[in-house]
């Protein structure tokens, strides 16, 4: 029990520190901002060349939210989105942040439960309700945000790392839940649902980390 609470005390300590970080993404969008409005150079140009769907659809230049005047593509309105943007990123990272503490939990509860203390089922169940709730709440904002005024960096980053971690920890997510309705009729199932959701806890937890870098 107590090397549970200090690995749950670290986990805790470690997104702290994630939160507190965010302070230098801020900074770097105030900088973005003030160039758009400031420099007519940057005026030109005002959506990134690649945008993924879900932006495009709503932030696109035929987006839906173009349909409204507040959202008109001008160089001011899309300093007044790139502040909605940086607002979304920042919940974003903290939502992840509270839900790798649930994932955290789930392991725990869910390892218990897997080895035979049937007693947590709906401690388990809840938890789980929670986790999916934080989990998808904190994917939408990121992938619903407006886009970015500049496009990404030729080769590795962070940020790209971080895409593709999202891929597969998404992928796990939907796919543990998927399991796990099946695992009461196939028992034999359960060890899939505890490889995908471990697998989910892991990409979440190193795409958060490899952001800070």
């Amino acid at each position: 029990m107590k090397k549970i609470i200090f690995i749950f005390l670290g986990s805790l300590l470690f997104n702290i520190n994630n939160i507190i970080a965010q302070k230098d993404t801020v900074n770097v969008q105030d900088d973005l901002l003030g160039s758009l409005t400031s420099d007519s150079s940057n005026q030109e140009k005002l959506l990134p060349d690649h945008i993924i769907l879900t932006q495009r659809i709503l932030w696109g230049k035929k987006g839906l939210m173009r349909n409204f005047d507040a959202f008109e593509l001008t160089p001011e309105k899309r300093a007044h989105e790139l502040k909605i943007r940086r607002t979304m990123l920042v919940t974003h990272q903290i939502l992840g942040s509270l839900t790798s503490l649930g994932m955290l939990a789930q392991g725990i509860v869910g390892t218990k439960l897997y080895n035979g203390d049937r007693s947590i089922k709906d401690l388990h169940e809840g938890i789980a309700a929670g986790v999916n709730i934080g989990y998808f709440t904190t994917a939408s904002l990121s992938l619903f945000a407006p886009p970015k005024m500049l496009n990404e960096r030729k080769g590795f980053s962070s940020i790209k790392i971080h895409k593709y971690l999202a891929v597969i920890h998404m992928t796990s997510m939907i796919l543990t839940n998927v399991l796990a309705d099946q695992t009461q009729n196939n028992p034999k199932i359960q060890k899939w649902h505890r490889a995908a959701a471990f697998t989910a806890f892991g990409a979440f937890l190193a795409a958060e980390v490899v952001i800070k870098f």
